[in-house]
């Protein structure tokens, strides 16, 4: 067993969801062992929500255990926490086995929302994998 640790930084640039007030943003992300018949759910995780910030800082660290690297992808999805239900924000899908990650944590950026005007949302972290 391998120990993925996920350090959330921040996102920018958010995309306000609200028609009054401002989002309410906190970041699910979801991991998966993708294979070609039966996909493996590996689990999900869960930031704080930062209230009114469409440039949220989180400084928040996940721990994952799972077995390889192999076809594992980090799926992150920015929400928006309402009352009834939830709206999403942005999201990206990051293939893990392709960064190819070590101990030491390697600082990744995703784009989460793009923008035709203004600019684009992004997800800011760092991963690490430690067998």
């Amino acid at each position: 067993m391998g120990i993925l640790t996920v350090f959330l930084e921040k996102a920018t640039n958010l995309k306000d969801e609200d028609t009054i007030g401002k989002s309410d943003p906190y970041v699910k992300f979801e991991l998966e062992q993708d294979n070609l018949i039966f996909d493996h759910d590996m689990g999900e995780m869960k930031s704080t929500t930062k209230s009114g910030d469409l440039n949220p800082v989180y400084e928040e660290e996940f721990v994952f255990n799972i077995p390889t690297l192999e076809n594992m992808v980090l799926h992150c999805k920015v929400m928006d926490e309402d009352i009834i239900s939830d709206d999403k924000m942005g999201k990206c899908k990051i293939k893990l086995e392709e960064l190819g990650l070590s101990a030491e944590p390697t600082p990744v950026s995703e784009k989460v929302y793009n923008r035709i005007f203004g600019k684009d949302s992004f997800i800011f972290l760092t991963i690490a994998y430690e067998e």
